[in-house]
């Protein structure tokens, strides 16, 4: 009489092998995953286009950080009373103020008064 192995027993095949789903099935859940991602992107894109989602932060900080270098470095004083007598806003018209002044314009000038003006940033020491 043979023996042959039973289920759960040394030698039994189908210990061996695992039965996954099939290339249908992988190629299904591909596809789907793929048109959640694309989709997701664009209506990402859509969203924010050009315009990163925190832009106001963005155009705040820039303004506060040019004014804020132009007062460190002004041993005299004379270009921190320009920028406060309005010099931000003909700086941030002549485009000094680059892409990320164009998110928000007047926060852009809000910073660099503030910055020029040695106040604090709004957003300092919050997390957000």
């Amino acid at each position: 009489m043979v023996l042959l192995p039973g289920p759960g027993q040394p030698g039994d095949p189908s210990l061996a092998r695992h039965s996954g789903p099939s290339r249908r099935t992988r190629l299904i859940a591909s596809a789907v995953g793929a048109a959640v991602l694309f989709g997701g992107g664009g209506l990402l894109v859509r969203q924010y286009n050009d315009r990163p989602p925190r832009a106001d932060d963005i155009a705040y900080e820039s303004g506060y950080l040019y004014s804020n270098r132009i007062r460190q470095g002004d041993p005299t004083g004379e270009l921190v009373e320009k920028l406060l007598s309005g010099e931000c806003v003909l700086l941030e018209r002549d485009g000094y103020g680059g892409r990320n002044a164009t998110f928000n314009p007047a926060l852009w000038i809000e910073g660099c008064l503030d910055g020029a003006a040695g106040r604090p940033s709004r957003e300092q020491g919050l997390v957000g």
